[in-house]
This record gives structure tokens, sequence and C-alpha cells, in this order.
């Protein structure tokens, strides 16, 4: 669940918390992802979704990542060619409003005058006295947050030492690409919703988050490079493990707002997408959440019919959903070239005499 943001709640998160609570440094917004040599690309959590007409594909993001995890597969690089627009959670035009980052941190404070000390239990407050005291903080600097967002900058500030970066997450970088491209890029809901999505956790499983945190703080960096891992090795059972069963079992009503409620929107607008278009595919980047178990997009489309293709080339023959390899080509019929010697017709005056 503590790392669950990092690649399926709004990505909105991971950008306006680039400066956290814990000390971190983060990218400069426009620094391109380095090319690091010796490494293989991830492999990519990415489905194709087709009808008789066109295709929309389905692709797992992760909102922070490292220079390393670049370049690309180019499972991705051609499913982006391909695709004539790129759909995120909200558009790029809507992440970047300036207006965002105030109505964010609106959200994130009380709005009936209690405060963090007062919704938090003494063995809490104590355990996050000491974790902000390292970094030259205290309790009273933080009063007026909402313990999911305490917790979600700690686990950023975590991450950020540990050189990751919203900047070069998934979505941000496939945004960057869709304006050079000019490609068309769109939203599947509005900011203010994903805002009002991370707002409205019950306070009971807010506080169960941050305990998960708090109880064990030093071992958050070796468990967010293991779910890190997951999502780079495509390693879908250790993912849905982690993330999706664990979050529906230990904080089931945020599960419902942050996971099935949002899917059961999105639904709605894929299946147009396949059903009304006659042509154009759309590249679609979501958090790798809303791809996984029975209630994700994956499944969900198919049982509506749609023919599902998982898009792999490094996946091992064997894969669900792995799209068989190209046919070989049919040899090539040159029409102007001579015929071999065996097929020439006899010469006049040269027939063939049996004996």
């Amino acid at each position: 669940m503590r790392f669950l943001k990092l690649f399926a709640l709004p990505m909105i998160t991971a950008t306006l918390l680039s400066v956290s609570l814990t000390s971190a440094t983060a990218l400069a917004g426009g620094e391109r992802a380095a090319a690091p040599v010796g490494k293989a690309p991830p492999v990519p959590l990415l489905w194709k979704v087709s009808d008789a007409d066109n295709a929309v594909y389905l692709l797992g993001s992760f909102h922070l990542l490292r220079p390393d995890d670049y370049p690309l597969s180019t499972d991705i690089d051609q499913a982006f060619g391909a695709s004539d627009k790129v759909l995120f959670e909200v558009s790029p035009q809507e992440m970047f409003d300036p207006t965002v980052g105030q109505r964010f941190m609106q959200r994130a404070q009380y709005a009936d005058g209690r405060t963090l000390s007062q919704v938090l239990p003494a063995d809490l407050r104590e355990k996050l006295n000491r974790v902000l005291a390292k970094n030259g903080r205290s309790l009273s600097q933080v009063d007026t947050l909402e313990p999911w967002f305490v917790n979600l900058s700690l686990v950023l500030g975590v991450s950020q030492s540990m050189g990751f970066s919203p900047q070069l997450g998934l979505d941000q970088y496939l945004m960057r690409q869709a304006a050079e491209a000019g490609k068309t890029a769109g939203g599947l809901e509005s900011m203010d919703h994903q805002l009002d999505v991370m707002d409205s956790g019950p306070l009971p499983e807010q506080i169960k988050a941050l305990r998960e945190f708090l109880d064990k703080p030093d071992e958050v960096p070796g468990m967010l490079e293991d779910i890190h891992k997951a999502w780079r090795t495509a390693d879908l059972s250790e993912l849905d493990e982690k993330a999706r069963r664990e979050m529906k079992d230990k904080t089931p009503e945020t599960y419902r707002m942050v996971n099935t409620e949002r899917n059961e929107a999105w639904l709605p607008q894929l299946s147009k997408l396949l059903d009304e278009a006659k042509k154009g595919d759309t590249l679609v980047v979501v958090g790798s959440l809303h791809l996984l178990g029975d209630d994700g997009l994956v499944e969900r489309l198919r049982s509506k019919g749609y023919k599902i293709e998982r898009v792999c080339s490094a996946c091992a023959s064997g894969t669900p959903d792995l799209a068989p390899p190209p046919a070989p080509a049919a040899p090539t019929v040159t029409l102007d070239a001579p015929p071999p010697e065996s097929a020439k017709p006899p010469a006049e005056g040269k027939r063939e005499t049996r004996k």
C-alpha cells in the first residue's frame, strides 16, 4: 500500500511533491532521460485491445523513474508511433495548469479545524516526530496536513533520495514525446476529480497507511526497490500481490475509490474509441494498478469481447496473451526477372526429340 502511489495513484501527486517532507533532489522538469550503457529497457506492461477497425494500446505506468529506466522498449516506441493520439489519466493541459498546486494543497489541509496531532494516536505522533526530526522538521510544521498527504510526502522523499524523479516518470516522458511529435493528447478524467479521489479516503485507512511507513521506515528503500523491479521486469504476479491485492485487503474503501470506480468510469471511454472510430489507434497511459486483476481494464475489456494481445517482444513464448510471431514473408516474385534455365522454352528450331 505504501508504494502504490508511485505507479497507481494520480501522477499529479508525484509532480507537486517534488520537494517533500524528507530531503531529496529532483531533476529539472525539462531534463532528458539519459541513455544508460549495458542495461536492457524495462519490459513493458503493454496490451493491444482491438476490434475489426482499430486498436487501443494500454500501457501501465510508474510515475517516478530513474535515468537508467530509459531508453524504453521498442514495443512502446512502435505503439506510440502507430497511435494518432495519446490519452493519460489527466490531460497535459490540466496537469500543468498553474492553479493546480494551490488546489492540491487546499485538499491536503483540514477544512474543519482539526489537526494532525488530534487525529493521530500518541504512538504514531511520536514515530512521526522521530522521522521528521532526522530531516530538521517537526510535527508542528505539518500539523495542518491530513495523514494521506504526509504519508505520500514521506514515500516520495525516500524515492527521490534513491534517484527516482517525477519528471522521468513514464507519463511525463510520453507527454513530452507527444508534444514534440504533434500528437493529440488528452485525459480520461479531470484534475479536480483526481484531487477529490486523493482527499476522500476514510481517515482510519489513511492512518493505517501512514503507520505502515512509520513502523519500519528503514525497510522502505528495499521495498521500493522490490516493487520497482517488479514493474521493470513486468512481473504481473508480484505487482498484483504487493499492490492491488494488498491495497484491496488492507484498505478496501480506498481501493474502491482509487481503482474500481475509476476503471468503471474509464471503460466506456475506451469502448467508444473502439466502437465508434473506424480508423486511428490510441495509446492510453495509466497507472499500472489499473491494468491488473479481474477488475483491471485488460480483463474488463476482454469480457466485452475485444481481441486482447500482449505486446512484449522480450516476453518468453507461452506468456498469456502474447501475440504470435509474424508469419514468414512469402517469397518475392520479380516479374521482369529472366526465368531459370530449366523453365525456358526450347529455342526455335531446337525442339526436344524423343528417343
